[in-house]
């Protein structure tokens, strides 16, 4: 019976595998469009109003950095109330709204400009929305005025104990999109010789740093979701400077060290679970799971259907989680200490997961969930805004 059991598991996943075809991606990219055409063109418009905006423009002087560099402040730290001067201390899961978040604001800013563009672009195909993106670009990775260094060294510092801290990596998770964006101007002949090389030299020199300073190390190395957004961004900017090393590497982790240390037998994260905001960290983990799987999945590689000797498999996940979308009261653990009733969202994993496994259940609750959230948080851990930018290669 247990050999019937897992050839019909075998079936099942050769079934989904052959229905990842060039054909059927094209399907659900014209379906995505088609359902979310005038939300797609409306927020596109909005982004063309937008002029170019970079961390240049804010400054705080609690960073020991320079104007160039990106700063933030731990969310979770707060003023020890017993004497104001000293090192602040924690409130996991608490957001401490007077600290310094404008750096990240505006790259949430840029992200959000550049996957509308991107995603106005693949739908109508008129190269404006790039040229537009192509502003905002040139401003964050060129201008010399305004540009961004390509390091994250003072980001998440803590006053009174740190200057910067390696977690603060997950900061550019919002890089995302704006490197999809890129990808799909190179290709339409969007990106000048002379801002494409530049732009590729910015990333291959953050993937660079992320890869060799101890922050870096220290965050690859994270045991949670930090760990996961460290191989998401890895893959995101290797794919594109196709530096395959680190390609390589970031498969060989998910498969070796993501998957098997951080999901539970019954799809389940069990390290996020113990976080004061289960929930909303559960689906933050699973997204960015979701997002490796679609970064460096291909014929010959495929993560969609990767399992370990035990049993663990990104659809499982997907498994684990979808009843607790559909119905948030469900859910048997602790509530959110904060942010609970603003999830979830129209959360990526849902329409990956529709598209890989041909799930229309998973789409239909896509659909039906909100997309364009405006609260901060919820903002900070959705960098995947504009899913037609991702299914736009079967397309192209």
């Amino acid at each position: 019976m247990k050999k019937y059991g897992l050839l019909l598991v075998l079936l099942s996943c050769t079934c989904m595998l052959a229905a990842q075809t060039p054909a059927t991606q094209q399907a659900w990219l014209q379906r995505v469009i088609k359902d979310q055409r005038t939300f797609i063109l409306k927020r596109a418009a909005d982004a063309m109003q937008q002029t170019p905006l970079t961390i240049t423009a804010y400054s705080c002087s609690r960073s020991a950095g320079g104007k160039h560099d990106f700063y933030s402040e731990a969310d979770y730290w707060w003023p020890n109330p017993a004497s104001p001067d000293s090192p602040y201390i924690q409130r996991d899961g608490q957001t401490n709204p007077d600290n310094f978040l404008e750096h990240r604001r505006v790259m949430v800013r840029f992200s959000r400009i550049m996957g509308a563009l991107a995603a106005g672009y693949v739908v109508t195909k008129d190269k404006t929305y790039l040229r537009k993106a192509l502003a905002h670009a040139h401003a964050w990775f060129v201008d010399p005025a305004t540009l961004m260094h390509p390091n994250l060294q003072y980001a998440q510092a803590i006053k009174g104990r740190v200057t910067g801290r390696g977690i603060g990596i997950i900061d550019t998770i919002h890089f995302l999109e704006v490197v999809q964006a890129l990808r799909i101007m190179e290709k339409a002949g969007a990106l000048p010789p002379e801002d494409l090389k530049a732009i590729k030299a910015w990333f291959t020199d953050y993937l660079q740093w992320i890869t060799t300073h101890q922050y870096g190390h220290d965050e690859m190395n994270a045991a949670n979701n930090h760990g996961t957004c460290w191989v998401m961004q890895a893959a995101a900017f290797a794919g594109w400077v196709k530096d395959q090393k680190w390609i390589d590497f970031c498969v060989k982790r998910y498969e070796e060290v993501l998957l098997p240390k951080q999901m539970a037998a019954d799809g389940s994260f069990p390290l996020e679970l113990k976080r004061t905001k289960p929930y909303g960290y559960s689906l933050f983990n699973l997204d960015a799971m979701t997002m490796v799987c679609r970064l460096l999945s291909n014929p010959d590689h495929n993560l969609w259907q990767y399992t370990t000797a035990d049993g663990k498999n990104i659809g499982k996940g997907m498994a684990y989680m979808y009843p607790y979308v559909k119905d948030k009261e469900q859910w048997p653990f602790a509530k959110d200490v904060m942010y609970w009733d603003n999830w979830p969202v129209a959360q990526p994993f849902l329409l990956f997961g529709a598209v890989t496994f041909n799930n229309m259940d998973y789409y239909r609750l896509w659909l039906q969930l909100e997309h364009d959230p405006q609260v901060e948080e919820v903002l900070r851990n959705v960098p995947i805004r504009n899913p037609v930018i991702w299914l736009w290669d079967a397309g192209s």
